[in-house]
């Protein structure tokens, strides 16, 4: 394996750090559900996230925070209420199936050479 290969996997895992880690918690995964099942694409309240998990107010309000910060959700706001809706989804599904397709590629060199 060359290293020029192990450094742009390095660099692939450290660009998908934060999406892999917002994908990983069981709760964030109901709120990327919830988002997935609505119909339009104008966004859900925190209320209406709450309703949908069955989590808490301050808990729906916790994980769309590391949503955000992961690029996965953006806020929409008219007035004074809030809709959370996919922002960047796309390019990070993206990024993350470059680092995947990189890493099988690697994987299979290297359990060929063995």
């Amino acid at each position: 394996m060359e290293k020029q290969d192990l450094q742009q996997l390095k660099t692939e895992f450290a660009d998908t750090r934060d999406f892999l880690l917002a994908l990983g918690d069981e709760k964030r995964q109901l709120i990327i559900m919830a988002l997935l099942e609505q119909e339009s694409c104008d966004g859900l309240r925190v209320i209406d996230l709450t309703e949908i998990t069955q989590l808490s107010r301050p808990a729906v309000s916790h994980h769309l925070n590391i949503l955000k910060q992961a690029n996965i959700v953006s806020i929409r706001s008219e007035g004074t209420k809030n809709y959370y809706y996919f922002s960047n989804m796309i390019d990070n599904v993206k990024d993350m199936k470059k680092l995947i397709d990189h890493l099988l590629v690697l994987l299979e060199a290297k359990e060929e050479n063995q």
